[in-house]
């Protein structure tokens, strides 16, 4: 009751200045007499407020219409009272100010209550997140044996209604539709998912694309307690990069970009803000959304599969997989904002997290290991040679750095000082020789690495760069910070040397 008291004593204020500033301007009036008749507004305001029912309730537990209308009937009892009371008092009090400062008192309020239960609105997810319960191993229990050939037709009939002959022979082929142990699903709900019995499946095909599935995280989580151990999963979804290119395709230049630009604003950026996420699956029911490759491939990770192979068909790329471990601990929602949190090894062994903008795909982290193995492994940046989990912008921010400013929350907080070796994942930690890890171990990291001054090629080359700062920063810290960052800004404005 106190806080909604406080808040609206604070509009009132607001509405007093607003109403003051502008009889001084209109009539140069005297602002005590006003002051006078807002204070006693004011109390009159909170009065009626307690009488009707305004504040007995926290904005948590109201809702929003009982709210407006509380505000509607305290302001219109409110005006009501001054038509009455006003011409009865000895100093002559404008009613016009009067009804004009409870009219901003009432229009802020309707404002700020809408943007309470917006929030709450925003950040109460109706579903809670899947809780994952632990199992123990689990074989196939449907015998390995042949379909008949009219059960066979029955399937091949059922799949061309929702896709090509192309499409059949690649899933009859690579899922073996002719097995008793596969199962065809195809339906947007994830819940037809739960009708099936537990293990009795070896393989379970998905023939709903993924961009009109909502609740992907779930629909694979469930598929992943349906299976057993190593059982397979095929799904399928038409990539984000088809639909860029179709859409620049059909219109002319610039046209298709402005089109296509805010098409990603709706179809990307806005799922992914913490405040409008909630707001944009009610409307859409999580229909004809973008999904990137990585996305896709992410998400199977962190529901517990691995990838076994891609095949793209058309607009439409099929992924084999299979149920690899139990999922990760789910989150209700995960949200992927320009500003992600990276946990990294610093002083002690700690991990700290450093703040950096995102420059990937959403889910990109739980394929890390997937596209370093695609690519023969990292490389001294602690990254993955032509990495297509990078996004277009993304390869703009990490050329010249501006990815990496955030981290400049870390050097306010004391997390990393100006100069020193760089804050390493924990694959990247691992790469390294025993003896560098305890030295690095035994100080902060820094903003700026050495690693702007050498251009190490390879992994030899950067640990002999760590080692050497090290031992010199062991010695004389202090000068040996100095000299390194004078030494940073000549070799990025006479080198022009740029991020991997």
């Amino acid at each position: 009751m106190g806080k909604r008291i406080l808040s609206d004593t604070i509009l009132w204020v607001i509405a007093a200045i607003i109403c003051i500033l502008w009889r001084l301007i209109a009539e140069k009036s005297e602002i005590v007499s006003y002051i006078l008749l807002f204070a006693a507004m004011m109390v009159a305001w909170i009065i009626l407020g307690l009488i009707f029912f305004k504040y007995w309730r926290s904005y948590k537990e109201a809702w929003y219409w009982q709210e407006v209308l509380s505000t509607i009937v305290t302001g219109g009892a409110l005006m009501i009272t001054c038509h009455y009371v006003l011409p009865l008092l000895p100093h002559s009090f404008s009613e016009t100010v009067a009804l004009w400062m409870v009219g901003i008192v009432m229009m802020l309020d309707g404002i700020v209550v809408l943007i309470k239960h917006y929030w709450k609105f925003a950040l109460n997810m109706t579903v809670p997140a899947m809780k994952v319960e632990k199992r123990k191993d689990a074989k196939v229990t449907r015998e390995n044996e042949k379909r008949s050939p009219e059960s066979i037709e029955s399937i091949h009939q059922a799949v061309l209604s929702l896709t090509t002959e192309e499409d059949y022979q690649l899933l009859l082929h690579k899922a073996h539709l002719e097995n008793r142990q596969t199962k065809v699903v195809a339906n947007t709900n994830r819940f037809a998912f739960l009708q099936i019995p537990d293990y009795q499946y070896k393989t379970l095909v998905d023939l709903t694309l993924l961009n009109d599935a909502k609740g992907i995280n779930r629909r694979f989580c469930i598929v992943n307690e349906k299976l057993p151990d190593d059982g397979r999963y095929v799904c399928c979804y038409r990539p984000q990069e088809y639909i860029k290119k179709k859409t620049l395709a059909s219109y002319p230049k610039p046209i298709n970009y402005i089109v296509y630009g805010a098409w990603f604003i709706w179809k990307r950026i806005i799922p992914r803000m913490l405040l409008t996420s909630r707001a944009y699956y009610d409307i859409t029911k999580g229909r004809k959304r973008m999904l990137s490759k990585t996305e896709v491939l992410g998400r199977l990770y962190y529901c517990g599969f691995e990838v076994d192979e891609i095949v793209p068909m058309g607009h439409i790329e099929y992924v084999f997989a299979h149920r690899h471990s139990q999922p990760y601990e789910q989150e209700q929602i995960k949200v992927y904002g320009p500003l992600i949190k990276l946990p990294r090894i610093c002083k002690n062994k700690e991990i700290v997290y450093f703040y950096k903008f995102r420059t990937m795909h959403p889910y990109s982290e739980y394929i890390q290991n997937y596209v370093f193995d695609q690519h023969g492994g990292m490389n001294i940046a602690d990254k993955s040679d032509n990495d297509w989990r990078i996004t277009t912008w993304g390869r703009i921010l990490r050329r010249y750095w501006l990815d990496e400013l955030p981290m400049v929350i870390n050097w306010l907080k004391g997390d990393v000082k100006l100069v020193g070796i760089r804050p390493l994942s924990n694959a990247m930690f691992s790469q390294y020789p025993k003896e560098l890890q305890d030295k690095r171990t035994r100080t902060k990291p820094g903003l700026i690495p050495p690693f702007y001054i050498d251009h190490p090629k390879t992994f030899d080359e950067l640990y002999a760069s760590e080692n050497k700062y090290l031992d010199e920063y062991f010695r004389h810290p202090f000068w040996t910070d100095v000299r390194y960052f004078f030494m940073t800004v000549h070799s990025i404005l006479f080198t022009k040397m740029h991020s991997a």
